[in-house]
């Protein structure tokens, strides 16, 4: 019994009658009034037809007949429209109820796994971890939860509301309007009703999209998602038009839906067999009630008045084959079911928990990393680290040099924690990493990554995204607060402002973006008054990031590749100024040119996922080893003016 009631409670279709009553339980509620109502005034009107010719024929007062039969006939005429309109609203606001779902269920998890599947890229970004998002087995329901507002596979809520609801509507008065005949005859219900029921039976395959989950469906709509991606997404725009490649995204677009359609259609189209069978089945039933009532007319059993009321409700039976659970509801629930299960299965593909240790002041005296393994939960079998030990004095810069996929960004990703190792131990001034609170550690560190966000936010909110209250543009402010200020004790609103636009200002001198913009500028051209940004001067936003953090509290900073797109001058000007800005923190920091690197305190050489050389510049100089080869061959190949992006030089990066 259990388990029935667990399948019927999964279904689909209940999930979202559920999600209606979260997103606007009034609405929802009034939506469902409706639905009853109209469902029950067909039957009525039938009735108090019947009503109107016996009394006409009986000669008897038409006052309350007609009046009855007014009524009705204008709710009929006003209700349909007032339904839909509420069914559009309360399908905006279930469509804004999932957003917020998956939203949620991206970015609850603490890690970012599930963010990093090429399939899943692009869709999350609220789980503490982010195994979850690299989980190839969430693809095809995010795809779904992802789209279901598109109308890549079927109409937006908003409008597949009123296609329900009508659909329902129709099921109902069906159902009512077979119910009067048993007035008539206690046969005449169930033969007429389940005759028409019979049909949904016999038509199922068309009504409802089962193999929406396979593989060449889900193909088909990630290839027009990416096409429509293309189409409007502002960075392809340039490449598209100076390459002549408008006609290729279109044509690319189309075909792609077409095959969707086509699938859809070959899945769902009428079956001959089935349409056969349907109208033979309901054409017996239909002549059997209608020669019942005429005979029974005939034999004078049954009045004018009844032949008038029970002849409207076999003919309104029909309505039961044209409503009910139609392939607008189908669509509609699918998505709901699919965030549904997203949201179990997020929590477990990032499991990433939270300890209970204050992380405020650390790290003091070093981090180790004691023989740690760890592998991406996309490629479980290849390790990206194998059993590597490092030590990093507290207040020292390192440098990790070595080839590409060596596991430089990974050791930044493990240190924020955003991934858990499978083996081993990340400690914290003897701490394990995984003991500490997980909010007040991710406060201590500040990151630049390769692949850092341009927030279409004011130059302020890029800078300080944490103690600034982010707020859409055109409102006023949040109920509260996003983060406390620093030091915990609250300060009047303009002085906390003027504190943390001196403590940006100094961030945006020290990564020498001093002056780009004014600090309400929104960095989108998209927004009035606003403006964009060449990518050196996004690097440098992104840097000032960073030494704000630094500036409000942070202890160690991770900076992969941050001057990637400066100039040999314009990197070396930054680094100086980062290493002066963060002397007193542990500095990580991620750059292919060995100019940077010899200025560090220490540096490591990463191979096969462990740490093979480690030691000063001059130290490992001395060693003539793998750090010797990487030095001297892009020593001599500046000396000789060869372009920096060459191969070989590519091959070799270098996380300081």
């Amino acid at each position: 019994m259990r388990s029935v009631l667990r399948r019927i409670r999964s279904r689909q279709e209940l999930q979202l009658a559920a999600a209606l009553s979260h997103a606007d339980r009034p609405l929802a509620a009034g939506w469902w009034s409706l639905l009853a109502v109209r469902g029950l005034l067909p039957a009525g009107f039938s009735i108090a037809s019947g009503v109107l010719v016996g009394a006409i024929q009986h000669q008897a007062s038409l006052a309350v007949p007609l009046v009855v039969v007014g009524v009705l006939f204008i709710l009929l005429q006003v209700l349909g429209p007032l339904h839909t309109a509420v069914s559009a609203n309360l399908g905006d606001r279930a469509s804004a109820w999932l957003y917020d779902e998956l939203t949620g269920a991206c970015v609850a998890v603490p890690g970012i796994g599930h963010l990093e599947d090429p399939d899943l890229t692009g869709a999350c970004v609220a789980v503490p971890g982010i195994g979850h998002l690299e989980d190839p087995d969430l693809a095809a329901d995010l795809q779904v939860a992802r789209d279901f507002d598109r109308g890549m596979t079927g109409p937006p809520l908003s409008v597949a509301m009123d296609f329900i609801a009508a659909g329902l509507v129709d099921l109902v008065a069906g159902l009512v309007q077979a119910c009067v005949l048993f007035g008539f005859a206690w046969w005449a219900p169930p033969l007429l009703a389940g005759a028409w029921l019979a049909t949904h039976w016999l038509l199922r395959e068309s009504g409802v999209w089962k193999d929406r989950n396979t593989e060449e469906v889900r193909q088909a709509q990630r290839d027009a998602d990416y096409a429509y991606r293309l189409a409007v997404d502002p960075p392809a725009a340039k490449e598209l038009r100076i390459f002549g490649l408008p006609d290729w995204v279109l044509e690319r677009f189309l075909v792609s839906r077409r095959r969707l359609h086509r699938l859809q259609y070959e899945a769902t189209r009428m079956r001959e067999r089935s349409v056969l069978a349907s109208l033979a089945l309901v054409l017996a039933a239909n002549v059997l009630v209608l020669w019942a009532l005429a005979s029974a007319a005939l034999d004078h059993r049954l009045a004018l008045g009844g032949l008038v009321a029970y002849a409207s409700a076999a003919v309104g039976t029909s309505m039961i084959a044209f409503g009910g659970l139609n392939w607008a509801l189908d669509g509609a629930a699918a998505p709901v079911a699919a965030v549904a299960r997203l949201k179990a299965a997020m929590g477990q593909a990032g499991p990433i928990t939270s300890g209970s240790r204050s992380a405020d002041g650390m790290p003091a005296h070093h981090i180790r990393f004691r023989d740690v393994t760890f592998a991406y939960p996309a490629a479980p079998a290849r390790a990206v680290l194998s059993g590597l030990d490092l030590e990093i004095p507290a207040g020292s810069s390192l440098a990790i040099v070595g080839q590409n996929g060596a596991g430089k960004t990974t050791l930044a990703k493990l240190l924020c924690r955003l991934y858990d190792p499978q083996s081993g131990a990340i400690e914290v001034d003897g701490v394990d990493l995984k003991d500490l609170d997980l909010e007040s550690w991710r406060r201590r560190v500040t990151a630049v990554f390769q692949d850092f966000v341009r927030f279409e936010l004011t130059l302020r909110e890029n800078v300080a995204p944490r103690e600034t209250n982010v707020v859409p543009r055109g409102t006023t402010a949040l109920a509260e607060p996003l983060a406390e200020p620093v030091g915990g004790t609250a300060a009047p609103d303009d002085t906390i402002t003027a504190g943390l636009d001196d403590t940006i200002t100094a961030a945006l001198a020290e990564a020498g973006a001093h002056g780009l913009a004014g600090l309400d500028t929104v960095l989108a051209k998209g927004y009035v008054g606003g403006t964009d940004l060449s990518g050196g001067q996004w690097q440098r936003i992104a840097l000032a990031r960073a030494l704000a953090a630094v500036r409000l509290g942070a202890g160690l900073v991770l900076l992969d590749e941050p001057t990637a797109q400066l100039d040999v001058r314009g990197e070396a000007e930054i680094f100086e100024r980062v290493l002066a800005a963060t002397r007193s923190c542990t500095t990580i920091l991620i750059s292919h040119r060995f100019s940077t690197v010899r200025h560090v305190d220490r540096i490591a050489v990463v191979e096969r996922g462990a740490v093979v050389e480690y030691g000063s510049h001059e130290e490992l100089m001395g060693l003539r080893g793998r750090y010797w080869t990487m030095f001297s061959l892009q020593a001599q190949r500046f000396a000789e003016g060869t372009p920096e992006e060459g191969e070989e030089e590519a091959t070799f990066d270098v996380l300081t």
